[in-house]
């Protein structure tokens, strides 16, 4: 064992000595005399290496951006700050328990002290400062909670893509976008043409869930310019975020496992960032002892166990948003009907700062229901968000706070129905053996709507209050032996949707039936089994277009090479999978498109992209009269032809001997650094990490959605934990592509290559075990 090294730090705000012991992995495991000072702990070290990760969270989300970048920022500062919580903050706290004030107040000031640190020592600074000229700020205590937009809810972006494609078609042709489960055709409500709605809309919307983003055209922007970057990424990348981003977990009873003690897995899946969006932390003090992953700017723990329980989370679909719309007077735009008379928009002014420029004053407007996002003096109408998440005690994971305190599934339960966004699937494991699931999410109640489209904001469409979280299901010990979740429509068998609904939007099956057939068979299970499903690769979408395939002959060459090489495949996409390269080539470039073209009009083409995988199966393996006199024969057409153009494009991709195709030849792991483009072209190539070939897409476990341009992998599951109920420190974990920030730090990219590969480090939790794998301590002081 190599010895640790040992450095000490005088840390003002500290109150006793407390210890942070990084492991060889850059897994932190801090250890304080009481939770003030562990929490100031968790923050000075979440500081010390991203600091210019969460100071530019904390500037994007208050809407601060300007003032460092300036005029290329205004306008998304002024979305964020529409989408600010702006309630009472005692209430606020109180949402995440009796600690919460004391714990954000700790952890800011945590935060703080590394920041006084870089101003007394400059070197400290991340270089991303200097580069772009700019300095840190300070947090206060709600920072913490009171940026809403780094995990908005859902469905506003979908009710507005929903009225572009019935305004121009029809239920059928938007199920292809979007399948719907309890199946159900959306009701327009009365007065609204769903053609109407202006895609300008969603400009707001987008941009204040988008990430700062930088350019030299964006940081050299004129205040003239500032209009001009109000639009975000084009459509095609939002809806595949909003579609595609999701998670695994599972916790499987120990009636099943090798151990006789449950097993717990959990691994979400969100776009993929430098440095990486979470980071593991082990917190232990007197009344405390949790380890798991957080996001870096929120102090405590998410996902994790805390030695006697543990927990994991995906997103559950409840529908928490809606899209008003609001006819206004004629002559006073800021007056909009309502009931029989008019109301006036509520509006906030706010001074901002802009670099190189006189300060700005943005107005912010505001209806009864929520943020007006768009403007339409022409029509005649104004545009809010109504949303769940501007209720006190409603910031994205908060309520882990109590989470990660309870001790066995009634107190877990009870801190589970006070969760607010985003809505979740929770699964449960304990050391006494119980294992669970359970939805948790704030559910708005709507009398006379689905939910599914813009409502008139005129007051015929209001909610009712919210669903009491106590009433919704719970699977408890159950005889299958496992719980499990992949963001499908899985509320139990028997649910009165009618009387209590959550939503209609969900993630494909494909993860889920894969996750649910290995769960099923494989016995007992076992931490390698765990390991082996969250890394798992095999398509589901890939076996069932493989049974439409089969028996289809053609005679044209190319075609019929094709049909061959998938026949024998075992629709697993590894990296060095040659029919894998072909089918995801297929899939993602040839066979959707064609399918549109026979069957959904040119226009509407952009507003499918990426195509729902259930909604497109569905349509193949069962050809309606939208295919002609013969639907199957027409449908078989349009197998084999795009078939045949997507060998064709393998051809030209990878060269015209299938035995040197591989999808890893295409899809690929790559981190670039965000400021890479002012850097030079060496220290950027060297701060970047990749690129490395990369197994799976984003319907298999191991979820690894890629862009069509370049299969380049955006999204997935950068963070995977196994906890073992029956030895705590035999559980494993993996963060890519580091736990650190700095480039120049040795976890900067040392996860990496494990991740790539479907590896996993050690997370151990035990005294000895944290002894044993401590590579470096800092031992604090009182400053």
């Amino acid at each position: 064992m190599t010895m640790a090294t040992t450095e000490t730090l005088a840390l003002p705000g500290l109150s006793a000595p407390g210890t942070i012991g990084i492991d060889a992995n850059g897994i932190p495991h801090i250890q304080a005399a009481n939770e003030a000072d562990l929490f100031f702990l968790q923050g000075f070290h979440v500081a010390r290496e991203r600091l210019f990760q969460i100071d530019l969270f904390r500037k994007r989300g208050l809407g601060l951006l300007a003032a460092d970048f300036g005029p290329g920022y205004l306008e998304q500062d002024r979305a964020s700050r529409l989408f600010l919580y702006r309630g009472d903050m005692e209430a606020e706290y109180a949402g995440y328990g009796p600690e919460a004030k004391a714990t954000f107040t700790a952890f800011a000031a945590g935060i703080n002290a590394f920041i006084g640190m870089t101003e007394a020592d400059p070197s400290l600074l991340p270089f991303e400062f200097g580069l772009l000229g700019t300095k840190p700020a300070r947090w206060a205590p709600e920072d913490v909670s009171r940026v809403r937009t780094h995990s908005l809810s859902r469905n506003v972006l979908s009710e507005i893509l929903r009225c572009q494609v019935q305004g121009k078609a029809d239920h059928r042709t938007d199920l292809l976008r979007r399948w719907l489960e309890p199946q159900v055709t959306p009701v327009v409500p009365e007065g609204l043409d769903p053609a109407s709605i202006p895609m300008r809309v969603l400009d707001m919307v987008k941009l204040a869930t988008a990430n700062a983003t930088f350019s030299k055209e964006r940081l050299a922007a004129t205040l003239a310019d500032a209009p001009k970057w109000r639009s975000t990424t084009d459509l095609l990348e939002v809806v595949l975020d909003a579609q595609y981003t999701g998670s695994n977990n599972w916790a499987v009873h120990g009636s099943k496992t090798d151990t006789g003690m449950p097993i717990l897995a959990s691994d979400p899946h969100r776009i993929h960032g430098m440095p990486s969006l979470r980071t593991v932390f082990h917190l232990t003090c007197p009344t405390l002892d949790v380890v798991g992953a957080g996001e870096p700017s929120v102090p405590g723990v998410m996902i994790g166990h805390n030695g006697t329980i543990a927990w994991g989370l995906t997103i559950f679909y409840i529908d928490q948003e809606d899209l008003y719309v609001y006819e206004t007077k004629a002559g006073d735009p800021d007056s909009y009907r309502y009931g029989e008379g008019w109301e006036k928009v509520r509006t906030v002014t706010e001074t901002v700062k802009v670099k190189g420029c006189p300060d700005q004053v943005l107005t912010l407007k505001f209806t009864r229901h929520g943020p007006v996002v768009y403007e339409d003096p022409a029509a005649g109408r104004i545009y809010a968000v109504r949303a769940a998440y501007f209720e006190p005690g409603t910031a994205p994971y908060l309520v882990a706070h109590k989470l990660m305190r309870a001790k066995n599934l009634k107190e877990f339960r009870a801190a589970a129905v006070t969760w607010g966004t985003p809505s979740c699937n929770l699964v449960f494991a304990d050391k006494a053996g119980d294992i669970a699931w359970m939805p948790a999410g704030i559910n708005p109640i709507r009398p006379n709507w689905d939910g599914l489209m813009p409502v008139p904001g005129d007051g015929r469409y209001e909610w009712a209050g919210y669903r009491d979280r106590a009433e919704a299901p719970v699977i408890h010990n159950p005889s299958r032996g496992f719980v499990f979740s992949a963001n499908e429509m899985n509320v139990p068998e028997g649910w009165d949707h009618q009387a209590y609904p959550f939503g209609f939007e969900w993630v494909d099956y494909s993860r889920a039936t894969r996750i649910a057939e290995v769960l099923s068979s494989v016995s007992p299970h076992t931490l390698s089994t765990s390991r082996a499903l969250q890394t798992d690769v095999v398509s589901i979408p890939a076996r069932r277009l493989g049974q439409l395939l089969a028996g289809l002959k053609v005679g044209d060459e190319a075609t019929a090479k094709a049909l061959a090489l998938l026949a024998n495949w075992d629709h697993a996409l590894t990296a060095d999978s040659a029919a894998g390269a072909l089918f995801e080539v297929w899939w993602s470039r040839h066979l959707k498109k064609a399918l549109w073209n026979a069957i959904v009009a040119p226009d509407l083409h952009a507003l499918m992209v990426p195509g729902d995988v259930d909604g497109t199966l569905a349509v193949l393996e069962a050809p309606d009269d939208r295919f002609g006199a013969d639907p199957a024969a027409a449908r078989d057409a349009i197998l084999l032809s795009s078939l045949g153009a997507a060998y064709a494009d393998m051809v030209q991709l990878l060269g015209p001997d299938p035995a040197g195709w591989a999808w890893g030849k295409l899809h690929h792991g790559y981190f670039e650094h965000p400021l890479s483009f002012l850097l030079p072209p060496d220290t950027a190539k060297a701060w970047s990490i990749g690129p490395i070939p990369h197994a799976g897409s984003s319907v298999t476990p191991m979820h690894t959605g890629y862009r069509g341009t370049d299969f380049r992998t955006m999204m997935g599951s950068s963070f995977r934990l196994v906890v073992d109920l029956a030895d705590l420190d035999r559980s494993v974990t993996i963060n890519t592509p580091g736990q650190s920030g700095n480039p120049n730090s040795p976890h900067y990219r040392d996860l990496f290559e494990r991740w790539a590969k479907g590896d996993y480090v050690p997370l151990p939790y035990t005294p000895s075990a944290v002894a044993a794998a401590v590579a470096h301590r800092v031992e604090c002081r009182p400053g």
